[in-house]
């Protein structure tokens, strides 16, 4: 079809019309997301806020440049900078900060310059993140001094380091970020490497990383394709590695690492004839018997318990019938094996291991414990806690007296999904993750026997947290179900050494 000029610079009208309706719909709409709050100045790339009693409750993530100064406001709150990776410029000068939140600066890659002068710091353990924070930072950040206590007072803080001794400063600094989507992670060692198999569903796989010990970075190694994969687990018997894989359509699979070929091949297809939505893979070994559990989280499927034959795994024993399964945690109780399964429908139940009949039979239940979504078992000075998310309600940590689980101490959560302990060398933590906000790292009270607030971090939608001890450094790998899978190092320093 010929067109003519003039239809052509129609065209050419309506176009850019249309352009311009679509740019001022949207810088409408911008402004409609963000309003200037009330005693601050703002541009496209800046905030100025002097004088106010409130910190912005909304501020744009691409923002460059943001000075809160001469304020009243009371505190500052946690992770306030995570989700602004394109700050460069930051103020909080003249507003009587006594302390600042954990990590608050950490997610701030693009820093290059920060004002804290004219603040009342209090230079004690607690602190001690933000100082050596200061001392490391290659921002250019003005000169701030200690303003108590009184044998601090005038103290420069990034000597302070130098000048305490009778701290043990520990935190979670971001460490490596994995462009992938991840359910589940399990970390496991194979002829001095280590691995971690990742369910990835969205692109239906399994996908397993190797650990660089000179870049120590994860790095790709080998991809398992399979169907809605939603579960990885290793499991290493007469020094073979072999994957299981759990998927919601044809059955699970279980790959065996061939060396010749460096990579997991199909090893066997289990069959999962009353499986219906497999949830969790719990591996674990009763006397010189190796088992693996597939949690079942429907109402028409039974979690399954199968064993290992020397050629391959088997269903063994069903347990829990049409219970909506959504976790299950094995463990030493006492000297017994005990085997513990939680549910969104009902209590979590408790089996023990029988020796004679070699099966699992009911033993017990912890009543008053419902819509559970995960249960993990750990011990603290040789103390057994079961640390038991909750997805609606109070997520609790419960330690065994002898006889029974008696809750310790409980967690506020709203959609959570994970409540997971973390141990290094001495440290003991807990970090309960959700949907809707940051996940919390809570850290062991040796003196008053509880879980006190640590810090927050950001992950989006997390899965999962696992714990890995390598090269003497440690770190936490945190899995997310929308976002990107992020590795954390946990650095410790002590200063009475």
């Amino acid at each position: 079809m010929h067109l003519t000029n003039d239809k052509l610079s129609n065209i050419r009208k309506c176009l850019l019309v249309t352009l311009l309706f679509i740019c001022s719909f949207q810088l409408s709409r911008s402004k409609r997301i963000f309003k200037c709050p009330s005693g601050c100045t703002c541009t496209t790339d800046s905030i100025i806020c002097v004088g106010s009693s409130l910190i912005p409750r909304t501020i744009p993530s691409d923002i460059n440049s943001l000075s809160i100064v001469n304020c009243s406001f009371p505190e500052i709150k946690e992770a306030m900078f995570s989700l602004m990776p394109s700050l460069q410029l930051l103020s909080l000068a003249n507003n009587n900060l006594k302390t600042l939140p954990r990590g608050l600066f950490s997610d701030l890659r693009s820093l290059i310059e920060l004002d804290l002068r004219g603040n009342m710091f209090h230079c004690d353990c607690e602190s001690m993140w933000l100082m050596l924070w200061l001392k490391r930072s290659n921002a250019t950040t003005s000169d701030v001094y200690c303003a108590s206590p009184s044998g601090m007072k005038g103290v420069p803080l990034k000597d302070v380091p130098e000048k305490h001794s009778k701290c043990v400063s520990t935190d979670f600094v971001q460490h490596q970020i994995v462009n992938t989507q991840s359910m589940s992670a399990d970390i496991f060692s194979h002829k001095d490497d280590i691995y971690v198999a990742m369910a990835v569903p969205n692109s239906d796989s399994c996908i397993i990383m190797e650990w660089d010990h000179i870049e120590t970075k994860f790095r790709p190694f080998d991809n398992i394709t399979g169907r809605s994969v939603v579960g990885c687990r290793s499991v290493l018997i007469n020094e073979q590695a072999f994957v299981i894989v759990s998927q919601l359509f044809d059955g699970s699979l279980v790959y065996k690492y061939d060396q010749a070929q460096n990579k997991f091949t199909k090893f066997q297809a289990v069959e999962m004839l009353n499986v219906s939505k497999p949830n969790d893979i719990e591996v674990f070994q009763i006397g010189g018997d190796w088992f693996f559990l597939i949690v079942d989280s429907s109402k028409a499927g039974m979690t399954t318990l199968f064993k290992w034959n020397g050629t391959g795994f088997y269903s063994y024993q069903f347990l829990h019938e049409w219970f909506r399964d959504t976790d299950a945690e094995f463990f030493d109780l006492d000297g017994k094996s005990v085997l513990i399964l939680v549910s969104r429908s009902q209590v979590p139940v408790i089996y023990q291991w029988n020796k004679s009949t070699q099966k699992f039979v009911l033993h017990d239940e912890i009543a008053n414990m419902d819509d559970i979504v995960s249960v993990k078992a750990f011990r603290i000075n040789d103390v057994l806690y079961l640390a038991l998310a909750c997805y609606i309600g109070d997520s609790k940590v419960m330690k065994w007296t002898g006889k029974h689980f008696e809750e310790v101490q409980g967690f506020p959560s709203r959609g959570a999904t994970v409540l997971q302990p973390i141990k290094f060398k001495d440290q003991h933590y807990l970090i309960l993750s959700s949907d809707y906000s940051f996940s919390q790292i809570f850290r062991w009270d040796e003196e008053n026997q509880n879980f006190i607030k640590f810090r927050d971090v950001y992950v989006q939608w997390p899965r999962s947290f696992t714990a890995l001890s390598t090269d003497q450094r440690d770190f936490v790998l945190a899995t997310s179900f929308k976002g990107k899978t992020m590795v954390f190092e946990h650095i410790s320093v002590d200063y009475s050494k």
